[in-house]
């Protein structure tokens, strides 16, 4: 396996360096903060790759928020999804709250929708969702992001929080794989 994912490493495409990345993460930071800051906000980050984007957000919101987490996962460290399997829900009573869902990747959309309908029916009042990157499928997803940082072509990507089999998501950069 670890051949696999060096080989993968070597043959991939940069899309987007460290740098570019984190300009965009200071970019939705400074939309969140101008539109979320009076709304007391449950920052939900969505396990596990948006840990790396929830992290470096969560340093650059300038407003009181709580922070709790949500796992449901459709991948399990493959490259196809699959049914959403409920991993973690979050411990914070969503009710009556506007929620800050964060994300890795807006991919398909079947898995943030599903993340959206469940705090919807925990009683939030509102509920917005943060991804570092859109990936342009070139047709329609169940949801939109309310903060997008990147766009991508519709390919397999690693690094920032998205894998590659359960692996590279500490890549520095958005990297689109050569192979699968």
């Amino acid at each position: 396996m670890i051949d696999e994912i060096k080989r993968v490493e070597e043959n991939a495409e940069k899309i987007y360096s460290e740098a570019q990345v984190e300009q965009a993460i200071d970019e939705i930071a400074e939309t969140i903060n101008s539109q979320l800051a009076e709304t007391n906000p449950v920052m939900l980050c969505v396990l596990n790759g948006g840990i790396v984007t929830a992290g470096k957000l969560l340093t650059r919101l300038n407003f009181p928020l709580t922070i709790d987490a949500i796992n449901a996962s459709r991948y399990r460290n493959s490259t196809s999804g699959a049914e959403i399997n409920w991993l973690h829900k979050p411990e914070t009573d969503l009710k009556n709250r506007t929620i800050l869902l964060i994300d890795d990747i807006l991919d398909e959309g079947i898995t943030l929708k599903a993340i959206y309908d469940y705090c919807q029916q925990q009683g939030a009042t509102k509920v917005f969702s943060a991804v570092l990157v859109n990936k342009n499928l070139g047709r329609q997803k169940p949801i939109r992001a309310d903060f997008v940082g990147l766009e991508t072509p519709n390919r397999y990507l690693f690094g920032y929080g998205m894998d590659y089999k359960g692996y590279l998501r500490n890549a520095p950069g958005i990297f689109a794989c050569k192979e699968q």
